[in-house]
């Protein structure tokens, strides 16, 4: 049986069509619609790809992206890419995905060649090692039954990533707290040591929990059926080599929440306290009457 990490890189690996147009399939994880993670992470595949041999060793060190349309789970993504500049120490992707005939999102990458320079970092916080936090226990049956069926999968799925909150929050009736978590997390297994495969899956992971964040003070979660939640844009920097089947913290905090729309800012360190990496995301959160309060 194929493990859900290989599916994973798989997913990850695009089919080249021709000179910088490649195809992604799509995966139903229980979302409505595709994870926009998945977008993220074959939308930086296909960039690294159109990245020439004479320059393989320029890594990604930043994605700016927005999100335009829902992806369909059910059809295939073409992502076209084109190469906007190659200059000396720098070479930027433009990547637009295509589904259905509509563009459904799109990025700018960019790439650098390292060179030395100044250097300093925010320290990690102070949180328990991801060793001594105990797994989040399975979900009843009778808990899940009374979820619609997408959630009901979504939790029952064996993902790629083991999950480790620092601070846990019932989901499924949440409390009121401050905008801030922090989450370990890492690849079940182990994998390669290509960096751009560490790089692809880190900007699929970087969309778990960072929105989510923007709902703590109001007592919310995705899991409502009175609540819409969407990924409209999504930003991200690569510091440091980091490996994806490492632990890997993810601080999360969110400074505002106005106008139906949520911000929140992440740093990812690794567990020797490095910061590899930055996030930002601004979402759609959109809260209905709660179900029996219709009227």
């Amino acid at each position: 049986m194929t493990s859900p990490v290989h599916e994973l890189v798989e997913l990850l690996k695009l089919e080249q069509l021709e000179d910088d147009l490649f195809r992604g399939q799509s995966r139903d994880i229980g979302t409505k619609y595709v994870f926009g993670g998945q977008v993220l992470g074959q939308a930086l595949s296909a960039a690294q790809a159109t990245v020439d041999s004479d320059s393989s060793h320029r890594a990604a060190h930043s994605l700016h992206a927005y999100f335009l349309r829902a992806g369909d789970i059910d059809a295939p993504i073409v992502y076209q890419v084109d190469r906007t500049r190659d200059g000396g120490s720098f070479s930027v992707r433009r990547v637009t995905a295509i589904q259905h005939g509509k563009v459904i999102f799109f990025c700018a990458a960019s790439f650098h060649q390292p060179e030395p320079g100044a250097e300093h970092q925010l320290s990690m916080p102070e949180v328990p090692r991801p060793e001594d936090i105990e797994p989040a226990p399975p979900l009843s049956a009778e808990a899940l039954a009374k979820l619609p069926t997408k959630v009901q999968r979504w939790l029952d799925r064996a993902g790629p990533f083991e999950f480790r909150h620092v601070y846990p929050r019932d989901e499924l009736n949440p409390p009121k707290r401050p905008p801030f978590q922090q989450v370990w997390f890492r690849l079940g297994e182990r994998i390669g040591d290509d960096p751009e495969l560490h790089r692809a899956i880190l900007a699929y992971a970087s969309d778990f929990h960072l929105l989510g964040t923007a709902t703590f003070p109001h007592g919310i979660s995705y899991y409502q059926p009175n609540v819409a939640m969407a990924s409209l844009d999504h930003a991200l920097w690569f510091h440091r080599p980091f490996r994806v089947d490492d632990w890997l913290l993810y601080s999360i905090d969110s400074p505002s929440v106005q106008d139906a729309r949520g911000l929140a800012r992440g740093q990812i360190f690794d567990r020797s306290g490095k910061l590899v990496a930055s996030t930002v995301q601004e979402g759609l959160i959109r809260v209905g009457p709660a179900p029996g309060n219709m009227g």
